[in-house]
């Protein structure tokens, strides 16, 4: 089904929705105030699990299902929006809270209500310095409109909400890593379990929802079940902000329904607008640099989490990143593990040590062009290393580029060992003159 309004992405459809008095006019915290005077927070719940309502930072974990997991009569409770985004290629939450701030601060506000917490926090990440004053400001409205304080709206519901400003570390878009700067202390992840709607912030049950995701609450709410399923799929519902970026035309942020095809938002006018210079499509990766890789051969993949997943890839945060054929393989997953390897918090050996040497073997490649005929298994024998191996999935992150480029396109690094072969270089002192190409380990 098309898309006749958008859910998410209003600015478009409401010119200056980020003025309060525009919010409000156009159905703004009507949701909200329908909550706290109709109904139960237990109805919420229900509603949002109802609607099928998935996290949108990235697991696809259906929301209403997660705060079912908070333990009966344990207070108090808190709810935390993470807004640390910081994985490559993602820009969603960005435009949400810098054009329409209203509608996250009505979704953390009804979703606060509905999992009964009293306080919530809205974390960003150090980066978003416009953001936060944006946020701030509105928060400043909502509480000069009775929307947010005590005794809300004459109903007894006290909700306060504070925004706080990370350091501008990628770790701390990690649940249990966000809870551990927010208490002050150093941004490293935690053991689970205890799982945070268990033991979260201050040791108390904490709900973590990414900014999108809450944005869909007060929609859902105001329209209902059956509205929010007209668009999507039965097990992916409702719709999706993609962030393209990349070789394509036109770059942005798109609001489609899930279903949507890879080929229909890289190529549609309305969307990608097709590749610079209509090159071929090379290298799509469709969740932010931490899912695997896909090709060219998948572009007719629907954009849900069901069908990526069976492409062998993740949908991740939706951000979508387009390669033409012009980019070296083994340069990309260099640059990417270089990322991971710079943002890795230390904690666990694995991802520590990892990372630094898949960059090391990495840059042989990339930045020297040539490598040497050992520098192939090693690097399969790091990233099997650090898979399932690491305390969190920052090191599983950065097992994705490298297997990846290896399995996809193996001939371009064999094509590196070659020229390395040729030019008589060993990739140290020119040594191993004649060294023969060594084929790819299997996997």
């Amino acid at each position: 089904m098309a898309l006749t309004e958008h859910v998410i992405m209003r600015e478009l459809d409401v010119p200056n929705i980020a003025d309060f008095n525009v919010y409000l006019q156009h159905d703004g915290y009507v949701a909200y105030r329908k909550a706290l005077t109709e109904m139960k927070p237990n109805e919420i719940v229900q509603i949002v699990s109802d609607a099928g309502l998935r996290g949108r930072g990235g697991a696809g974990f259906p929301t209403g299902r997660k705060w079912s997991f908070l333990p009966r009569g344990v207070y108090p409770r808190y709810l935390l929006c993470n807004c640390d985004e910081s994985e490559p290629g993602t820009f969603n939450n960005h435009q949400i809270i810098d054009l329409n701030p209203h509608q996250l601060i009505e979704g953390v506000a009804l979703s606060a209500f509905a999992i009964e917490a009293e306080v919530a926090y809205i974390y960003c990440r150090g980066e978003f310095a416009t953001a936060v004053n944006t946020l701030e400001h509105a928060i400043e409205q909502a509480y000069a409109a009775g929307f947010l304080g005590k005794n809300i709206l004459g109903t007894g519901v006290n909700i306060d909400m504070y925004v706080h400003r990370g350091a501008g570390a990628y770790i701390c878009g990690e649940e249990t890593a966000l809870m551990e700067s927010l208490e002050g202390k150093i941004g490293q992840p935690r053991n689970k379990p205890p799982f945070p709607a268990v033991e979260g912030l201050y040791r108390k049950p904490t709900i973590i929802n990414n900014v999108e995701t809450l944005a869909n609450v007060p929609p859902i709410v105001l329209k209902g079940v059956d509205w929010y399923r007209s668009y999507g799929t039965q097990q992916s519902p409702g719709t999706k902000v993609f962030s393209l970026s990349g070789h394509v035309n036109r770059p942005g942020n798109y609001e489609l329904p899930f279903g949507v095809t890879l080929r229909e938002l890289i190529y549609s006018p309305e969307y990608g607008g097709g590749m610079h210079g209509d090159r071929p499509v090379k290298i799509i990766i469709p969740g932010g640099a931490s899912a695997p890789w896909l090709i060219d051969k998948h572009l007719d993949t629907p954009l849900d989490y069901e069908s990526v997943a069976a492409a062998g890839s993740m949908l991740g945060s939706g951000a979508v990143m387009v390669m033409n054929d012009t980019v070296s393989a083994p340069h990309l997953a260099y640059k990417m593990d270089e990322f991971f390897k710079h943002e890795s918090c230390g904690k666990c050996t694995p991802c520590r040590e990892g990372t630094h040497w898949l960059v090391k073997v990495l840059h042989r490649f990339a930045e020297e062009g040539h490598g040497r005929a050992e520098d192939i298994p090693v690097l399969h024998s790091i990233y099997r290393q650090m898979q399932g191996n690491c305390f969190c999935l920052l090191g599983e992150s950065a097992v994705m580029p490298i297997k990846s480029a290896l399995a996809l396109f193996p001939e371009e690094f064999e094509a590196y060992v070659a020229r390395a072969a040729s030019n008589g270089h060993d990739g140290q002192n020119g040594s191993a003159k004649g060294k023969p190409v060594i084929a790819l380990q299997q996997r």
